[in-house]
């Protein structure tokens, strides 16, 4: 037998769980009412009845033939303290698994940013050479080797 069922914080594995008439895992549940006598806080194993044609299934199997005692107070104290240490270590591997997948965005952002700036600058550099191809002055008469009257200067040469 497994450790589950003598200890009365323990919760039996799924596949461990018997299945009911309509062929579904039970579920484990804690009995409440006081009758029977001497069964309240016994736990049991209960049909989930998610059955879609409405009908009824009364399956249900006792693990405790008789309610399970109560635990100390440094038991339950014990308890709580695992119970809580076992939410800060869920909540320890969510912060380690989001800081990661932080990491991992700012690198991508990091080279998104390098590449926008690359871009940046050759649209700069085409922008700055198509600046300069359209400065660049058309030949004026004064340029072509004439002189303001229309005569060719002599060169030097």
């Amino acid at each position: 037998m497994s450790t589950w069922r003598n200890d009365p914080n323990a919760i039996p594995p799924w596949n461990e769980r018997p299945k009911c008439h309509c062929g579904f895992r039970t579920w484990l549940q804690v009995w409440t009412d006081p009758l029977p006598q001497g069964k309240k806080g016994c736990r049991f194993f209960k049909c989930p009845d998610i059955d879609d044609d409405f009908k009824a299934c009364t399956f249900m199997q006792w693990i405790d033939t008789r309610p399970l005692g109560r635990v100390s107070l440094k038991e339950e104290q014990e308890r709580r303290v695992r119970q809580q240490q076992i939410r800060l270590k869920g909540k320890e591997d969510e912060l380690k698994r989001r800081r990661a997948e932080l990491g991992q965005r700012e690198a991508a952002l990091k080279i998104q940013e390098e590449q926008f700036q690359a871009r940046e600058a050759q649209f700069k550099r085409k922008a700055e050479e198509q600046k300069n191809r359209y400065k660049e002055p058309a030949q004026s008469s004064t340029t072509d080797g004439r002189n303001k009257k229309g005569k060719f200067l002599r060169s030097t040469q």
